[in-house]
């Protein structure tokens, strides 16, 4: 713990017992009290604290002057020990003005403010004196501080006064002619006003004309329409007779046809038991050859699409797919993106949707093979609103399955034996379908037959 100098204690003790503050420390000092304070902090250990200022001893000196401002003040005002060492502190950080002070002379060219607060805290003979000097001193300052601004302000009032009435001497003639045009504006527009109310007097004569006509043309409708709904009830009453007279008519008709039916059925039966009667009479075996079976002949075997694989073609020839369209209950299923992207990749989706899809349509009018076109769902970021082209059938694959399985669910739902063909340069895709039967061609030849087809 740091001891107070020699004397400090009792000039301390001697200068409370004689001099007392009669009036409130004045904010500036209390203010210059707390600053000096919360610096001795950082030279005093937390045992040399008083108990309610021991909470900020780790705070920084703003800090603890921003927040333990009123309990600083109040403990040196009350507590002597803690004011005797915030004393110390003082004259070992500020010796010469502490020196000044103790020696009864405070220099001259130091703030008043600084010289209040430091008496305050070191107590020395004539303190109060020193510290009502500086109060009086700063109070003095803020008054003439207040009266300057006060002058100032005055002044700017005045000017703004003295233009304020320049502006209405200018301001007046100015103000007579707007005046004077308004007027004449006013006239202008009453007299547009009395122009304008004439015509709508003149235009409602001539609406109630218009209503008088229009109600005129009403009666003569209804009374048409009258007419005209009688007349319709007259036919439709003559219409319903019509049709009673011919479905007695056609009842008439029917029950003479019912009769000559009868006598042709009861007719056609005698033969045909007359007819079996004779066959088991005769015990005729049942017929199980023809005539044209007799002739000997090499029957031509039934084509099949291996069977036009092993002509003379070309794989990329479109005669071979003509081939192909050409066998009985042929259906062509096409890789729909792997066509298109094969044949005009930078086009978007939708487009080349419509170019592969228009060129089904026109294939399918000329051959007549049922086509399914395929195209892969998991690249469409919403359902594609489309009508399909007759003779075509669209088809996207579900989330989750891809356009090369749904090819091969097509191919696996056919019966054996029907010529399925499939439009597909993906080799997996060619081998799947190959295995369950169908025909793999490249998209290259589908690409070219549609190129003939436009």
């Amino acid at each position: 713990m740091v001891e107070p100098a020699s004397g400090a204690e009792p000039a301390d003790a001697a200068g409370d017992a004689a001099e007392v503050l009669d009036r409130p420390l004045p904010e500036g000092v209390r203010r210059r009290v707390v600053a000096l304070v919360s610096d001795a902090f950082g030279g005093l250990t937390v045992a040399d604290l008083p108990a309610q200022l021991r909470q900020y001893a780790r705070f920084t000196p703003t800090r603890r002057a921003k927040f333990a401002g009123n309990a600083m003040a109040a403990a040196v005002e009350t507590d002597p020990v803690f004011r005797s060492r915030v004393a110390e502190k003082l004259r070992e950080a500020q010796a010469e003005l502490a020196g000044a002070l103790e020696s009864g002379a405070p220099p001259a060219a130091a703030d008043p403010l600084d010289v209040a607060a430091a008496a305050y805290v070191l107590r020395p003979v004539g303190w109060v004196k020193l510290v009502a000097a500086a109060g009086e001193e700063a109070q003095r300052a803020d008054a003439e501080r207040v009266g300057e601004e006060t002058r100032r302000e005055l002044d700017r009032l005045r000017e703004e006064l003295a233009q304020v009435r320049d502006l209405q001497r200018s301001g007046g003639e100015q103000v007579r002619a707007e005046l004077d045009e308004a007027r004449k504006e006013a006239e202008s527009l009453q007299r547009k006003l009395r122009s304008a109310l004439s015509d709508v007097k003149r235009g409602e004569a001539a609406l109630r004309k218009v209503n008088a006509e229009i109600d005129g043309i009403r009666g003569d409708a209804a009374a048409r329409v009258a007419a005209a709904e009688s007349e319709t009830r007259r036919l439709k009453s003559r219409l319903a007779e019509v049709e009673t007279s011919l479905e007695t008519s056609r009842r008439a008709t029917r029950e003479g046809r019912s009769i000559e039916d009868m006598r042709l059925r009861l007719l056609l039966d005698t033969v045909l038991d007359a007819a079996a009667g004779l066959r088991r009479e005769l015990a005729l075996p049942p017929v199980s050859t023809r005539p044209a079976d007799t002739v000997e002949a090499v029957e031509p075997g039934r084509m099949t699409p291996k069977d036009i694989a092993a002509r003379a073609l070309s794989e990329t020839d479109p005669a071979l797919l003509d081939q192909l369209l050409a066998l009985p209950q042929a259906h062509l299923v096409v890789d729909g993106y792997n066509v298109t992207k094969t044949g005009y990749p930078t086009m978007p989706l939708e487009k080349q949707r419509l170019r592969l899809l228009g060129g089904l349509s026109m294939l399918a009018a000329q051959t007549g093979a049922e086509m399914t076109c395929v195209f892969d769902g998991a690249e469409l970021a919403a359902p594609v609103l489309l009508a399909p082209p007759r003779g075509v059938r669209v088809l996207f694959s579900k989330a989750g399955v891809t356009a090369d399985e749904l090819i091969r669910q097509l191919v696996r739902a056919e019966p054996p034996g029907r010529p399925v063909v499939v439009v597909s340069t993906d080799r997996e895709v060619a081998d799947g379908v190959a295995k369950a039967g169908a025909r793999p061609v490249a998209s290259a030849l589908l690409l070219k037959r549609l190129s003939r087809v436009s």
